[in-house]
């Protein structure tokens, strides 16, 4: 689901995620869009900072139709909230390589119920008209009901030059994928290894990818959390 850079609130953290995605029920222009996508996610801190990655993966018409690879490196080696961030983005299909670097702010309450980062970047866009650009992005987590819902989520403002499916051209996108989980190992009477969560994700997009303007495509979702 292109998930963009996570924030984690545990020690460290993998998921395996499959989504059900509506847009090609939604929208005429995106008939052939896949329904299924799976996300492996992983994040994991060390003294020197943190790494985090995520691969999803399209499919229809019973193949991988697209994919997405994002990796990205969190280096502090001191006490203030601030890191400096490098990341890698890239795919097949209609996506690009990106290499971007920047700096990260945090902030984790004291019990890692809720948290936010906002990161401006410096962005390389190889292959396009106009490769130097920026990037701000932000994510956001927050645990309430005693561990029992989740939201999660992203949002991502870069500039980025190309041309719709229509063959209008765009110098601007933005895309939030804001998430909502149900943990059912928090509900009494379920085992606490019982790591499977409902939920959702709403794709929100302006010029994204080959789509025209404004779009919300929510999902149906289940994912499997490990230690």
């Amino acid at each position: 689901m292109l998930l963009g850079m996570a924030l984690c609130s545990q020690l460290s953290a993998q998921n395996v995620q499959l989504h059900y995605d509506f847009g090609h029920s939604q929208y005429d222009e995106l008939k052939e869009r896949p329904q299924l996508t799976s996300t492996v996610e992983m994040f994991k801190p060390d003294k020197w900072g943190s790494t985090f990655f995520f691969v999803d993966m399209d499919y229809g018409n019973g193949e991988v139709q697209s994919a997405y690879w994002e990796i990205s490196r969190e280096l502090r080696c001191w006490k203030a909230p601030i890191s400096l961030h490098v990341e890698y983005n890239g795919g097949i299909k209609y996506i690009k390589d990106a290499y971007l670097a920047g700096v990260t702010y945090s902030y984790n309450n004291k019990d890692y119920t809720k948290g936010f980062t906002f990161s401006p970047m410096y962005k390389y866009l190889r292959s396009n008209p106009t490769p130097n650009s920026f990037q701000l992005t932000g994510t956001w987590y927050l645990h309430f009901g005693n561990g029992k819902f989740s939201c999660t989520g992203f949002a991502d403002f870069w500039r980025e030059e190309h041309t719709d499916a229509q063959g209008n051209a765009h110098d601007f996108i933005f895309l939030a994928e804001p998430q909502f989980w149900v943990n059912l190992n928090a509900f009494k009477g379920i085992d606490d290894d019982f790591r499977l969560s409902f939920g959702t994700e709403w794709e929100i997009s302006n010029n994204f990818a080959v789509m025209d303007g404004w779009k919300w495509i929510p999902t149906l979702a289940v994912k499997w959390s490990f230690d």
